[in-house]
């Protein structure tokens, strides 16, 4: 850890230097918050790692995926192995999803996306239903149930306007974006009715993409104290997947599919591909009992029809959820004292029933095996804030959890049904965060991580239910420092943590590709993230109205502990799929006539393809830009122009590897140099 320190008080020493930095006050931003759930705060004062990412900067990347806009936040990396097929980790490895979303529980408005199974299908969203996200670095199993790696909050776009807006993306590899929206604020009422529509036919062979999706959102505020809430969407998605190559033949055509081999044919042959028709809907009420006491309920629904023709099977999968999340909150506010606590509770429950058969061409043939699985999970929470004199903010929290599932085999061998429960977790956290001086300050906390297997693990496509699989639970530690300036035209955030995991999952792949899931003893989390931000230019000179520079560093020292499969032992080696070092640096240049110009640069270290650390993909440099002019007004309309590169050096990388890949098919390589343009309009 000394290099950890070092970074560290390297950081405090950029912080008191940027206090030198002249200010301007002439223009005053506003100051950045947090909403959390239900406990809204300064994002200088809150007591946890989280990391906002608000309209602008989504705004600044490409509109067709999340990819690039996540992957600025120190302590996040999200993969897209072929357009649609999303891979995501906050502070921590990709060992447990080979494709999806795992140990991470994501929300959208009030409603959990994450399922009671523990599969996330965040890229069933269009990028335009979200308005911003914070996302909270480390376990928050206290208040958010159980996760290992952190939270996700996904606030849609407020609907505070009468507005009719459209926009249409076009690009290389066959890429076309359009979404439309009606948004319309009536006295007490506001809905919004949006779609969207995304294709592209991929860089490599059989890797197309096709998604429609359609979003409505309603809001009633029938009471000065009461507000009801509707929210849903509906998400037509198909990828095609292309499948990992050898280091061979990623040199003799990047573009290639994996090939067939003697004993098993290639992924064109197979028409191997994901397709998923989602629909969710969730409904919350928020009442304000008194000035002190409000409840709200949130019930969610979800359905999801999934197939997935592979090399050697075809799976489909039918799972349903439905759950309910809860609270009371009490607030006490005094002068020199402010009292927030939440006593909740979320339940949900979701069915799956999960086929395979023999896939011929696409086609599902012979059945391989039939199974029925009904996960459960339920945690009560209660949270308590302290405020003491506008400087210690105290938090305390905890959740009670409780994870069972039901299983019953249909095929080849008829069983009867089954019951697994797991030991209840109680999941405590302890934070505080101190106000220095009215721009600085410093935070610690302590906490408890607990993630149970997901049903994608203990029913993977080895076509076995897998009982042996135990939870993944440890403790975090971490100390973190914010610096706000007076005007706001400075931020800087840096974090110090070690997280001690036990049991962790990760994935193995047999000679069939076919694949499973073991526990791998522990691993030993060490790193450090640092995040600024500077307006350089705040007023209008010459040619400039701003100038923006935000620069994230991320350094992950994630080791094995512990760590014996068969013969090998993998103790102390670097954790699989996770890269040492991340610098991504941005520019965000405002002209006058509302031109702009946005260009990015990221740096990403070596990435341990296997446990053994035998193979590595090589570190990389990505470059994108945009550029464009905003609110350029036709009567009442309002246009914006813009094209972009991406991959701008040309790189030659993998934007997610196969890992612990059979065979050594590790590498799913990204496009080159390619290009983007587009238009919108508001009414």
């Amino acid at each position: 850890m000394k290099a950890n320190l070092t970074l560290l008080l390297t950081f405090v020493s950029f912080i008191s230097l940027a206090q030198t930095i002249k200010t301007d006050s002439t223009k005053r931003l506003n100051e950045v918050t947090v909403k959390g759930y239900y406990n809204k705060q300064p994002l200088l004062r809150s007591v946890s790692s989280v990391s906002l990412v608000d309209s602008s900067l989504i705004r600044n990347q490409q509109s067709n995926s999340l990819v690039s806009t996540l992957n600025t936040v120190p302590g996040v990396r999200m993969e897209e192995r072929s357009p649609g097929s999303y891979r995501l980790s906050l502070r921590g490895s990709l060992l447990r999803s080979p494709f999806g979303i795992r140990n991470i529980k994501i929300y959208v408005d009030d409603f959990p996306l994450t399922d009671a199974g523990g599969n996330t299908y965040l890229n069933a969203l269009d990028v335009a239903a979200v308005g911003n996200l914070e996302i909270y670095k480390g376990p928050e199993a206290s208040i958010f149930g159980a996760n290992t790696g952190g939270a996700i909050l996904i606030n849609p776009i407020v609907i505070n306007l009468n507005e009719i807006n459209a926009s249409a993306q076009a690009g290389s590899y066959g890429l076309f974006h359009q979404t439309a929206a009606v948004k319309h604020q009536f006295k007490n009422y506001s809905f919004s009715f949006s779609e969207g529509y995304q294709k592209s036919s991929g860089f490599r062979q059989n890797s197309a993409m096709d998604r429609k999706y359609f979003q409505t959102m309603h809001q009633w505020n029938y009471a000065p104290a009461g507000t009801l809430k509707a929210f849903i969407f509906y998400s037509d998605l198909s990828y095609k997947t292309p499948g990992g190559l050898t280091a061979t033949q990623l040199e003799q055509d990047p573009k290639l599919a994996r090939p067939a081999t003697p004993t098993l044919p290639g992924a064109i042959a197979q028409q191997a591909a994901i397709y998923n028709k989602t629909i969710f809907a969730g409904l919350s009420n928020a009442y304000q009992i008194n000035k002190h006491l409000k409840h709200v309920l949130a019930l969610f629904t979800t359905y999801t029809d999934f197939k997935n023709p592979f090399i050697t099977n075809y799976e489909q999968r039918y799972e349903s959820t439905l759950g309910l999340r809860t609270f009371l909150a009490y607030d006490e506010v005094k002068e020199d004292f402010k009292f927030n606590a939440q006593l909740g509770v979320e339940s949900a429950a979701t069915k799956s029933q999960i086929k395979n058969f023999n896939n011929n061409a696409g086609e599902a043939t012979t059945m391989q095996a039939s199974d029925r699985l009904k996960a459960n999970q339920d945690f009560a929470y209660l949270k308590l804030n302290f405020d003491i004199n506008n400087k210690f903010l105290v938090e305390i929290a905890s959740s009670l959890n409780f994870f069972s599932y039901n299983y019953q085999s249909y095929f080849p061998i008829v069983t009867d049904s089954k019951k697994r429960r797991f030991n209840t977790q109680f999941m405590p956290k302890a934070a505080i965060s101190y106000l220095i001086t009215s721009n600085l300050s410093a935070r610690a906390s302590v906490s408890k991580g607990y993630s149970p297997p997901t049903i994608a693990e203990v029913r993977s496509s080895d076509n076995n239910i897998n009982n042996n699989l135990q939870a993944e639970l440890g403790w975090n530690y971490e100390l973190g420092l914010r610096y706000q300036s007076a005007n706001n035209r400075f931020y800087a955030n840096g974090t110090i943590f070690r997280y001690n995991l036990k049991d962790a999952i990760v994935r193995r792949l047999n000679q069939n590709d076919t694949e499973y899931f073991i526990n791998a003893g522990g691993t030993k989390q060490e790193g450090i993230e640092l995040e600024a931000s500077l307006w350089l230019i705040r007023n209008s000179t010459v040619f400039l109205t701003g100038l923006q520079l935000r620069s994230n560093y991320t350094l992950s020292q994630f080791r094995f502990e512990n760590f014996v499969s068969g013969t090998s032992s993998y103790s102390g080696n670097k954790l699989t799929g996770v890269p040492e070092h991340i610098l991504v640096n941005s520019l965000e240049f405002n002209f006058k006539k509302e031109f702009y110009l946005f260009v990015q640069h990221n740096y990403t270290s070596g990435i341990p393809l296997n446990d053994a650390n035998t193979v590595f993909a090589k570190r990389y440099h990505l470059v994108e830009a945009k550029a464009g002019i905003r609110n350029l007004r036709l009567s009442k309309t309002h246009v914006e122009l813009f094209a972009g590169v991406n991959n701008l050096l040309n790189a030659n990388y993998s934007l997610g590897n196969d890992l612990n890949a059979a065979n050594g098919r590790y590498f799913n390589p990204a496009a080159g140099i390619n290009f983007y343009t587009g238009l919108s309009i508001k009414l």
